[in-house]
C-alpha cells in the first residue's frame, strides 16, 4: 500500500501556502480571482429551457458549477463536482477509473440524460459511466434536476447534467499545468484559448494516471483531448463547433463481489464526442437554431487466464467489446411573442442509435473446458417534436410550458409534458412549481440480448414516470445569502426486470414500481469580500412499491423497503477564502448518510445497512509569479483529498479511497 502523510501535516501544509502568498517580485499584485457561482444570485442557464434565460424565470431546480472554480480547487473528475449538487449521490467503488454511478432524486442510476455541448453520451437505455469524465476545458456544468424529457427526449427522467466546453477569450494565452503525489498520480495537462468577436477558440490535451490503491492489477489512466470554436460571420449568425474524445484503460483484480481475484483483467474506454451548434436570426423575432451531434463510443473487458498453465481446478476468462453510435440532429425556432422576455420554441429531433455488443466466455473446470458466446447489433430510430412557451408575466411571475411527442422506431410513440411557474410576491423571494413526466427507453441488451441466459424483449414498453415539485427562495443580509428549500415527488413505474425462465423465453418483463420523495436545502452566501460558503442539506425517502419477479429479502427489488445506495440524508459544504491576492483556500465537505445494500460475497444475498460517512477536502492556490506583460501567471496547487483517512465502504466489500496529496505547478491565466 502507497504511505500516505499524517493528518498533522495538513494544516503546516495550508500556513505554508498562505505565508507563499507574500509578495514576490516588484509587479503589483493582481486582483482577486472572480468570485465563485454562490454569490451570482440570478446567473443565466441554457439547459433547463434551451434558451438563455435568468435563473429567476426558470421554475425547475437548477445548479451551475464553474470550470474556474473546480480548477482552483483541483476538482479533476466531473463526479467530483457533483458530489455537492443536493440530491445528487455519487458512488464509486474504490480507486479512480472504477465504474461510477450517479444517484438523483433517488432515482435509478440510468435517469440522468448527460450532454457534451448538447449531444447525448449516455449508452442507448441511459446507463452513464462517470468514472472517466474529466473538467478539463469545461466552462461550466448546468445541472437541471426534475423531469426534462419534454426537451431532451429518453433518459431525462430525474435530471440533465450538460457540460459545456471552455470558449476562449481575449489575447491568445497557453496553460501548462503538472501534478503528483499519493497513489502514484501523475497529471498534465496543456491548453491555448484566445478570440475576438468574431472568432473565439479554446484547446486542451490532459493526460490523468493513478497506481489505485490496491497493491496488484490496480492502474488507470485517462487521455483526454477537447477544442471548441466559435465564429460570427455576421451580426446574426453564429456557429460553434466543440470536439472531445477520450482514451482510458483501468486493470482491476477484484470480483463482483469486491474480493481480489485476478491478476490481469481490464477494460478499455475511446470515445469521441462531435458538436455543431448554428444559429440564424432571420428576422427581428425569428431565430433558427440547428444542432447536429454524434457521440461514438468502443469499450472493452479483458480477462484471460491469469496463467497459461491454468489446466486443473475452476478456471474462468471472458473478453468483451461493445460499440456505441448515437447520432443526433435537432433543429427549432424561437420566435418572440407578446411582451419582452416571451419566446415559443418549435422543435424536431431526429436520433439514430446502433449498437453492437460480442462477448466470449470460457471456463475450465478439472479439465473440462466449456465455451459460451454472445452477441447483438441492433439500430434504432427515434423522432421527437417538442413545443415550449417561456412567458414573463405581470406582478413578477414567469410560466414555463411544454409538450412533447417522441416516435421510436421499436417501442412506439410516447408522450412528455411539463408545467412550472416562478413567482417573486415581495422583492428577495421567489416561489416556484412544477409538475411533469419522463421517460426512458429500454436497452439494446434488455431489447435485443441473445445468449443462453439473457434474450431479449422487443415488445417492452419505456419505464416511466410523474414529478412535481415546489420551492421558496429568499434572499438574506441585504442579499449577501440567498436560502432556498425544494420538496419533491417522484412516481417510477413499469421498470424493466430481468426474470430468467428458460433459452427462447424473453428475460425483461416491465413489472416494478417505486417512489422517491424528499425535501433539499440550499444556503449560498458571501459574508466578506474575501469569503464565498455553500451549504447542502438533502433529506430523501424511497420505497419499492412493487417488486416485481423478486421475492427474496436479499434481492435489489423488495416491497415496502428502500431503494438501494440512495442515502436517506446527505450534506455537502464549500468554503473558498482569500485571504490575500495571490491566495486562494478551499474546504470542502461531503455527508453521506446510512444506506441500503445487497451483499453478494454469499449465496443468498443479503440487504445490509452501510453506516454514513463525512469526508473532507481541502485545497490551495498560490500564486508565484503574478500575470505581466509578457509573462504569465504562475501558481503553486495544493489538494488533500478525504484529508483525515476516513475509512468507509462506498459499496458493500468496496473500501472508499483513503487519503490522497496532491501537489502541483500551473502555468497560465
Amino acid at each position: 500500500m502507497t504511505r500516505r502523510p499524517p493528518a498533522l501535516a495538513l494544516p503546516a501544509l495550508l500556513l505554508g501556502a498562505v505565508l507563499l502568498a507574500a509578495p514576490m517580485d516588484a509587479q503589483p499584485p493582481s486582483p482577486p480571482p472572480p468570485p465563485a457561482d454562490t454569490t451570482h444570485l440570478d446567473p443565466v442557464v441554457v439547459t433547463a429551457t434551451r434558451l438563455a434565460t435568468p435563473r429567476s424565470e426558470i421554475p425547475a431546480s437548477v445548479t451551475v458549477l464553474r470550470g474556474e472554480e473546480l480548477e482552483r480547487r483541483g476538482v479533476r473528475f466531473v463526479a467530483d463536482a457533483l458530489r455537492g449538487v443536493p440530491g445528487a449521490a455519487v458512488v464509486q467503488p474504490g480507486s479512480p477509473g472504477a465504474v461510477t454511478s450517479l444517484f438523483l432524486r433517488g432515482g435509478e442510476s440510468d435517469y440522468v440524460k448527460v450532454l457534451v455541448d448538447g449531444v447525448p453520451v449516455n449508452q442507448p437505455g441511459g446507463s452513464y459511466d462517470w468514472a472517466h469524465l474529466t473538467t478539463d476545458n469545461v466552462e461550466r456544468i448546468e445541472v437541471v434536476r426534475g423531469p426534462a424529457s419534454v426537451l431532451y427526449g429518453s433518459d431525462a427522467v430525474t435530471g440533465v447534467v450538460q457540460i459545456f466546453t471552455r470558449q476562449g477569450r481575449g489575447t491568445p494565452a497557453a496553460t501548462l499545468g503538472v501534478e503528483g503525489g499519493s497513489l502514484g498520480t501523475v497529471r498534465w495537462t496543456a491548453g491555448l484559448g484566445g478570440g475576438t468577436e468574431r472568432v473565439q477558440y479554446a484547446a486542451d490535451v490532459a493526460r490523468f494516471a493513478s497506481d489505485g490503491m490496491l497493491n496488484v492489477n490496480n492502474h488507470y489512466a485517462n487521455l483526454v483531448g477537447s477544442a471548441r470554436i466559435l465564429a460570427r460571420p455576421d451580426p446574426r449568425t453564429d456557429v460553434a463547433l466543440a470536439v472531445r474524445g477520450g482514451d482510458a484503460t483501468y486493470e482491476f483484480p477484484t470480483d463482483g463481489a469486491g474480493v481480489i481475484a485476478d491478476s490481469n483483467q481490464f477494460t478499455t474506454l475511446r470515445s469521441t464526442t462531435v458538436s455543431l451548434d448554428a444559429g440564424r436570426r432571420l428576422a427581428r423575432h425569428v431565430e433558427a437554431r440547428l444542432l447536429a451531434g454524434l457521440y461514438s463510443a468502443t469499450s472493452g473487458l479483458d480477462d484471460r487466464p491469469d496463467s497459461p498453465a491454468d489446466t486443473t481446478g475452476f478456471g474462468f476468462a471472458q473478453r468483451r467489446t461493445g460499440t456505441v453510435r448515437r447520432s443526433t440532429l435537432d433543429a427549432r425556432v424561437n420566435v418572440d411573442v407578446g411582451p419582452p422576455g416571451t419566446v415559443l420554441t418549435a422543435g424536431a429531433a431526429l436520433e439514430l442509435e446502433r449498437e453492437e455488443q460480442l462477448g466470449q466466455a470460457s471456463s475450465n473446470f478439472g479439465g473440462g473446458v466449456t465455451q459460451s458466446s454472445s452477441a447483438f447489433d441492433a439500430d434504432r430510430r427515434n423522432t421527437g417534436y417538442y413545443v415550449q412557451a417561456v412567458a414573463p408575466l405581470p406582478h413578477d411571475v414567469a410560466l414555463t410550458l411544454g409538450a412533447r411527442l417522441d416516435d421510436n422506431q421499436v417501442f412506439g410513440s410516447f408522450t412528455t409534458y411539463r408545467a412550472g411557474v416562478a413567482w417573486s410576491p415581495l422583492a428577495g423571494t421567489r416561489l416556484r412549481a412544477s409538475v411533469g413526466n419522463a421517460f426512458k427507453a429500454p436497452t439494446f441488451a434488455e431489447q435485443f440480448a441473445a445468449s443462453p441466459f439473457e434474450v431479449g424483449n422487443p415488445a417492452l414498453e419505456p419505464e416511466r414516470s410523474t414529478s412535481w415539485e415546489g420551492a421558496v427562495e429568499q434572499a438574506l443580509f441585504g442579499g449577501r445569502a440567498t436560502l432556498a428549500v425544494t420538496a419533491f415527488g417522484q412516481r417510477f413505474r413499469d421498470l424493466i426486470q430481468y426474470h430468467f425462465v428458460d433459452a427462447v423465453t424473453p428475460s425483461y418483463v416491465n413489472v416494478a414500481e417505486a417512489r422517491s420523495d424528499g425535501v433539499e436545502a440550499e444556503l449560498r452566501a458571501r459574508p466578506l469580500s474575501t469569503l464565498d460558503v455553500a451549504a447542502t442539506m438533502s433529506w430523501l425517502r424511497t420505497r419499492v412499491r412493487d417488486a416485481g419477479f423478486s421475492t427474496a429479502p436479499g434481492d435489489l427489488f423488495v416491497r415496502g423497503a428502500r431503494l438501494v445506495r440512495r442515502p436517506s440524508r446527505s450534506a455537502g459544504a464549500t468554503v473558498r477564502w482569500t485571504p490575500v491576492a495571490r491566495a486562494t483556500l478551499g474546504a470542502a465537505m461531503t455527508y453521506v448518510g446510512e444506506r441500503d445494500d445487497v451483499d453478494f460475497r454469499e449465496f443468498p444475498s443479503t440487504r445490509v445497512t452501510l453506516p454514513g460517512y463525512a469526508l473532507w477536502d481541502f485545497s490551495a492556490d498560490v500564486a508565484l509569479l503574478t500575470a505581466a506583460p509578457h509573462r504569465p501567471r504562475v501558481a503553486a496547487t495544493l489538494r488533500v483529498q478525504n484529508a483525515f483517512d476516513r475509512r468507509y465502504d462506498a459499496i458493500v466489500g468496496f473500501p472508499g479511497m483513503g487519503r490522497v496529496t496532491l501537489v502541483g505547478l500551473r502555468v497560465g491565466p
